[in-house]
């Protein structure tokens, strides 16, 4: 229990990264493992995940981040692309990862096909956007929460233009839409922040016990 309030205590959304430090590959690959290991709604996983770590395309995002230095400082920034829309493709794809991982025959699985995209395939094009949104909210919590067991810093970021994000990363022709971007690094010795008590509701306002 220590370790895991501990490693929440020491999280904080870093203002200033140390632009000369950055994450080592090994690292990098176990965030993104923990990553891709979220949960999700039927396991569909609607959503692209992009790693970016070239210094051009940090700098022609950040403009775009509000001007935020944490998108041209940060070791990486991470897209977390929600799906716009979709087709039975989804479904089916998922369905054969299933088959193929499990050694389940397709055909047995037919019948939970057709009650996902009894559910999934008729909603409106905004509520698609909706779900598939919600479905990147999860993977990208469980990412600061890896990063942080990695001692990586993050700053989860929502100030940013999506429009323009879409049109540099061509996510538009792929139906995808930049949802939240999650900063990841190494804090700075000057960011203040890291020295500010945390703030949060006390126990006896935020839980209700039934």
């Amino acid at each position: 229990m220590d370790d895991t309030l501990s490693i929440r205590k020491w999280r904080y959304a870093t203002k200033k990264f140390d632009a000369n430090k950055k994450v080592s590959n090994e690292d990098l690959e176990t965030l993104l493992e923990a990553t891709r290991l979220s949960a999700s709604s039927y396991g569909l996983q609607p959503y692209h995940i992009y790693v970016i770590s070239n210094q051009e395309t940090k700098e022609k995002l950040r403009p775009i981040s509000w001007g935020q230095s944490q998108i041209s400082d940060a070791s990486h920034i991470i897209v977390f692309a929600n799906s716009t829309d979709f087709d039975a493709n989804l479904v089916d794809n998922y369905l054969e990862n299933v088959s193929r991982t499990r050694n389940i025959p397709q055909a047995g699985l037919k019948g939970y096909g057709d009650f996902m995209k009894s559910k999934l395939l008729d909603l409106p094009l905004d509520s698609k956007g909706s779900w598939t949104t919600k479905q990147v909210y999860l993977a990208f919590g469980n990412a600061m929460q890896a990063a942080a067991e990695l001692k990586i810093d993050t700053c989860p970021m929502e100030g940013f233009e999506p429009e323009k994000y879409n049109e540099i990363l061509g996510l538009d022709e792929k139906n995808q839409n930049a949802a939240v971007v999650l900063a990841i690094g190494y804090r700075s010795e000057e960011d203040e922040t890291q020295h500010y008590a945390k703030v949060r509701k006390s126990r006896e306002e935020l839980f209700t016990y039934i």
